[in-house]
């Protein structure tokens, strides 16, 4: 197979590694063997060092087994970024359980769903979500509910404060005794050690990972502890000089979300450095936290880079000690990429993945030719290439197709949809439902999505390229462009924008703007103003609700 992107690796990059034969608990204890006093996390300006997250995961573990828990049992994790996080997943995977990781925005319905296809019989969640998690109970495999609040691991003086802000505001709740619930204070005090270890093959599955469901109904993605050590390592090399023990992570992105499971946690703990754990993203907490803590790392999504650059006195933060920022889970607009390295001299580049590869496949060098626009180069061990939509033929240089990726980061397939596996994985390539192109220099360009694509007038119209025209707007904070229903056009692009605070601007502007930009079809035909957009919780734009929206609207009538 050609493989032009290897002339573009950075010198120390090696083409391809032998992935190591480990569980992912065992990087965890590689970092407690070399670093046992460095730093492993940071939670309001409470440290806790690597051989104390070691033996708070191991107790974990042991409390999980006390419980019932064993080997390729299902642990459902609901929980922000926050050391209990850390310790659950750590020590669910220590057991040789299966972490199911689930988003703490979720509302019953979807909680019952999830636990329900994994087969979950144990969930560990915050004292906040005790009404939901509790009436999912009777409706669902689970069999036990453990109880954390953001106070367990507080610093003394917040955890006395915690509970009068917690009541005052009406957000504390008293966990009632009752049969499967668990306090995670209490169980972990009461826990005896145990002495047999578990043994744990790299093959063996160590997470169900949702795809969020924008497209269809959530599945169930199966990754091995390889697919997941294998990625933490292919990140962990393109980071060419980050030095062991040493770095800072700024971890925002949730851990519940496979990008930010890889980027901000497995990656850390791989290299032992500090994850600074967010359990959400504020952009003034963001920048003071920046300020303070100097992290050196930081993997976003691009709505958090433009959400630091549209603040007004960004300038007189000090946000110099960041050194690496990859972008991933959607486009990342020029202009936000631009005005963000002028504002921080981080190395930001645009990088590409998907849930079913763990998740990420390719990226530009964060020292070397990043090409605007472009998602980058494969990752080490990792091909890639282009094919027909229609008959999955190889396709030239240049042409546009469906993405296909492989590697040791692809996952081992759907969980319980066999059907579904075998339609997107072949002699081990993945398809990935994007449509890219690949110039002569083996950088890929993501066209859209196969479910973004608008089809207006006979015209294939991908909404990336009315995005990157929008952001250049000097009045627009945030874009989007959406196919709606036409009933000349089949259907027409309608822009949904978010202006710079306090500017003005008309619908005929802003299609003016485009069509000075964009070829005429391409154009944008309505504009609708927002104050925000719909997106998930980490800055994807749901182009779907925006969509059926303005179908219902129309409905309407």
């Amino acid at each position: 197979m050609n493989r032009p992107w290897f002339q573009f690796y950075q010198t120390d990059v090696p083409h391809s590694f032998n992935v190591p034969d480990l569980s992912l608990p065992s990087l965890l204890d590689k970092a407690a063997e070399r670093f046992p006093d460095a730093a492993a996390a940071s939670f309001f300006g409470k440290k806790i060092k690597y051989h104390a997250l070691q033996t708070l995961t191991e107790k974990m573990a042991d409390a999980l087994y006390s419980l019932g828990v064993r080997q390729g049992d299902r642990v459902a994790i609901m929980l922000p970024n926050c050391p209990q996080m850390v310790i659950s997943y750590f020590g669910a995977l220590r057991l040789g359980a299966v972490v199911v990781n689930t988003n703490p925005l979720y509302v019953e319905r979807e909680m019952v769903h999830q636990f329900n296809d994994a087969g979950a019989e144990t969930l560990v969640t915050l004292d906040l979500f005790y009404e939901k998690a509790k009436n999912s109970m009777g409706k669902t495999t689970l069999e036990r509910i453990i109880f954390t609040g953001i106070q367990d691991f507080l610093p003394l003086i917040l955890k006395w404060l915690y509970p009068l802000k917690a009541k005052r505001e009406k957000q504390w709740v008293e966990i009632p005794p009752g049969e499967g619930l668990y306090h995670y204070r209490e169980l972990m005090k009461n826990t005896v050690a145990r002495e047999e270890k578990v043994d744990i093959s790299p093959a063996d599955t160590a997470l169900l990972q949702y795809t969020g469901g924008t497209t269809g109904v959530a599945k169930g993605v199966m990754l091995t502890h390889k697919n997941l050590v294998a990625n933490a390592y292919q990140t962990r090399l393109w980071l060419t000089d980050a030095r062991d023990g040493r770095e800072k992570a700024l971890a925002v992105l949730p851990f519940f979300h496979v990008y930010g499971m890889t980027t901000a946690m497995n990656l850390s703990v791989l290299t032992a450095a500090e994850m600074i754990l967010v359990p959400r993203f504020d952009v003034k907490q963001i920048l003071h936290t920046i300020q303070k803590e100097r992290p050196t790392i930081f993997p976003g999504v691009p709505t958090m880079y433009q959400a630091l650059n549209s603040v007004e006195d960004v300038e007189k933060y000090d946000l110099a000690s960041i050194r690496y920022c990859i972008s991933g889970a959607a486009p990342l607009p020029l202009e936000v990429m631009k005005k963000f390295k002028a504002l921080t001299g981080a190395n930001l580049v645009e990088g590409y993945g998907l849930t079913e590869a763990s998740p990420v496949t390719h990226a530009n060098p964060l020292k070397g030719t990043n090409k605007e626009g472009s998602i980058g180069i494969p990752f080490p061990n990792t091909d890639s290439k282009v094919v027909d939509m229609e008959t999955g033929e190889d396709l030239p240089v240049g042409e546009v197709g469906e993405l296909c990726v492989k590697g040791p980061q692809v996952m081992k397939g759907y969980w319980g949809k066999e059907g579904e596996t075998q339609q997107v994985l072949k002699d081990g390539w993945l398809k990935t439902g994007d449509i890219a192109r690949m110039d002569e220099d083996g950088y890929f360009y993501i066209v859209d999505r196969k479910k973004d694509m608008i089809i207006a007038g006979g015209y294939n119209i991908y909404p990336r390229d009315i995005d990157e025209v929008l952001f250049t707007h000097p009045k627009i904070q945030d874009a989007v462009a959406v196919g709606v229903p036409d009933a000349y056009r089949g259907e027409t692009v309608k822009a949904f924008v978010v202006l710079k605070p306090g500017e003005q601007v008309t619908e005929k502007e802003i299609i003016a703007f485009c069509r000075e930009r964009l070829a005429k079809y391409k154009a944008p035909t309505l504009v609708e103003f927002r104050e925000e957009l719909p997106k998930t919780l980490i800055g994807k734009v749901l182009r779907k609700v925006l969509r059926e929206e303005e179908i219902k609207k129309q409905q309407q009538g």
